[in-house]
């Protein structure tokens, strides 16, 4: 062999040897990348929850980055009623529990709810009480009192409570759900208005709030339930998981509402 071949030799094996050392430290940087894990991806889940719960849960969204929550917020009635009628849901919370029993007799909802909340009647009045209202009693007597329909549950807790207090309520309007109640008294439309406690909170300075004797002998439960026709039954799960768990209970417990 002569010299100037075995040089060329050499040079060949040397370079061979550095290709090589290239690929495998560009297989070594490569490898973390493409085992690294990916973000989770984006759930969306549609919930149709009670007009009462509509700044707690709203406040609860905002937990869980992973979860785009769309929320529609009426009265317990009207949303089994937008439900049957085939109003695309994933979960449903009532305020109470006559109308989740509707649902699960319906089939619209899955058995077995889950109670996560509970929530008293009050009765609120604008701020400074120009009606002189002292009570479900005589003062409201000639006063424009408003409240939910009995079919509501803040309507059903208003119902107990004049029970309780061996009155006759003579509403001058009857709500759907209790925000429109509590509205109606904060803009000093109405004399007095019974809202659940939480709404009365939720009203701040613009109204002044009257307890009401018995009232936590007929305090509301709230169930929260995944609607059987949804086809994102693991994203209804973890938003009523989100719900119920350390976190979101603490909002609902800063915006007024008991523990079952």
């Amino acid at each position: 062999m002569t010299q100037e071949h075995g040089l060329w030799a050499r040079g060949t094996r040397a370079l061979g040897g550095m290709l090589a050392l290239t690929v495998a430290l560009g297989g070594c940087a490569a490898g973390p990348a493409a085992s690294s894990p990916t973000r989770a991806e984006k759930q969306t889940v549609t919930v149709f929850a009670a007009a009462s719960l509509t700044a707690a849960f709203t406040e609860i969204a905002e937990l869980d980055p992973n979860l785009e929550v769309r929320y529609t917020f009426d009265g317990s009635p009207t949303l089994v009623d937008q439900i049957k009628g085939g109003a695309p849901a994933d979960v449903l919370a009532t305020a109470d529990q006559a109308t989740m029993t509707k649902a699960l007799d319906a089939q619209l909802v899955q058995p077995d709810p889950t109670m996560f909340a509970t929530n008293v009647g009050v009765l609120i009045v604008p701020q400074g009480n120009p009606g002189g209202i002292t009570g479900l009693d005589a003062s409201l007597d000639g006063k424009k009192l408003v409240m939910c329909a009995p079919a509501v549950p803040c309507g059903a807790v208003a119902v107990n409570l004049a029970k309780e207090a061996g009155v006759t309520l003579k509403p001058v309007s009857e709500e759907q759900k209790v925000t429109d109640v509590r509205g109606k008294v904060a803009s000093g439309e109405a004399d007095a208005g019974i809202v659940f406690s939480t709404d009365a909170k939720a009203a701040g300075d613009v109204v002044e709030t009257l307890e009401l004797a018995g009232a936590a002998n007929h305090a509301t439960r709230y169930p929260i339930s995944p609607v059987t026709a949804s086809q994102n039954q693991a994203a209804a799960q973890a938003f009523i998981d989100l719900v119920t768990s350390a976190k979101g209970r603490a909002v609902l417990t800063e915006y007024g509402f008991g523990t079952p």
